[in-house]
């Protein structure tokens, strides 16, 4: 079997509270994205320098960001929309019927993937990319500027390497990847650090019971702005009424600045042409979340961020 693997978990980076870090986000699709959204802004857990809407309609997306951004006050948080691949509606389009720009008071930033190498180039400190959608922005940030990889680290929703969607024992064409495996080849290849959350540990993360209704019944913004768009997205009928749908998004926010719920190991990735991340050996050294070491404590804390005021 051509793999490599170096066992035992790798020491992640040390992540405070003035850790800078840029989202790249295809919010608007599934509804992972805005839990991990209101996630990764509740935890205050970082200094969020930018939003960058990701892949098909990033305008319409960067305004459902503008809105949540109002919603729970927090418009000092810049918004950059990405590259526009098509004008297919967001699956959250009712929330933000009748909202418009007009007395918005934050900053939305037209092209958002050249502030992004802006903010990139001039940070102090290294910037950590949290990439939770088809990575077509950060592989057009690579072609404007190569040397970013030198000043940013990478945490990525990404691929499945020996698990699948809802834990099933096979190797899945996993979504972020396989919409634009071109893209994905390239940020994989580039000399950055990447930490991969695959499908093994994050394909099966589901709210049920009390933690789901302490969620729905929470009186916080970031709770409301959670399910308000949960009751209203598109899909929403396909999944019980008592329980969320899988919160892939949500563990690659939590890595950002903490890896203590799952077992990193570096793998040697090669993503194939159909998008498969596969354990090859000629492939790139990745730090990937293959197993769950602590999964309540996982949970319990995306509920208490969620439910604080």
């Amino acid at each position: 079997m051509l793999l490599a693997i170096t066992l035992g978990v790798i020491q992640m980076c040390v992540v405070t509270a003035s850790t800078e870090v840029i989202l790249d986000t295809d919010i608007g699709d599934d509804i992972d994205d805005t839990w991990a959204l209101m996630f990764l802004i509740s935890s205050q857990r970082v200094n969020l320098k930018m939003i960058v809407t990701a892949c098909d309609d990033t305008d319409a997306k960067a305004l459902l960001v503008a809105k949540m951004l109002e919603r729970i006050k927090r418009t000092d948080i810049p918004i950059g929309k990405g590259i526009k691949t098509s004008d297919k509606k967001i699956n959250q389009l009712k929330w933000i019927e009748g909202y418009s720009l007009d007395k918005y008071p934050g900053v939305l930033y037209e092209n958002g993937i050249e502030k992004m190498v802006e903010i990139i180039r001039s940070s102090k400190d290294k910037i950590t990319l949290c990439v939770i959608g088809p990575m077509t922005n950060i592989a057009k940030a690579l072609e404007i500027a190569p040397d970013i990889a030198e000043k940013a680290r990478v945490v990525t929703m990404a691929g499945s390497v020996y698990k699948g969607y809802g834990g099933s024992e096979r190797r899945d064409c996993e979504y972020n990847v396989c919409r634009d495996s071109a893209s994905a080849r390239k940020v994989f290849s580039a000399p950055w650090e990447i930490t991969m959350i695959p499908l093994d540990t994050c394909g099966t993360i589901i709210l049920r019971g009390d933690k789901f209704r302490q969620i729905r019944e929470s009186n916080s913004p970031y709770a409301q702005v959670v399910i308000e768009n949960y009751n209203i997205w598109t899909n929403r009928a396909h999944y019980p009424a008592d329980e969320s749908s899988v919160l892939f998004d949500t563990l690659a926010v939590y890595c950002v600045w903490s890896e203590d719920v799952v077992g990193v190991e570096t793998v040697n990735i090669l993503i194939d042409e159909e998008g498969k991340t596969n354990p090859d050996e000629k492939g790139k050294p990745i730090r990937t979340a293959l197993y769950w070491k602590d999964k309540e404590k996982f949970e319990n804390e995306l509920v208490h961020c969620l439910t604080k005021r």
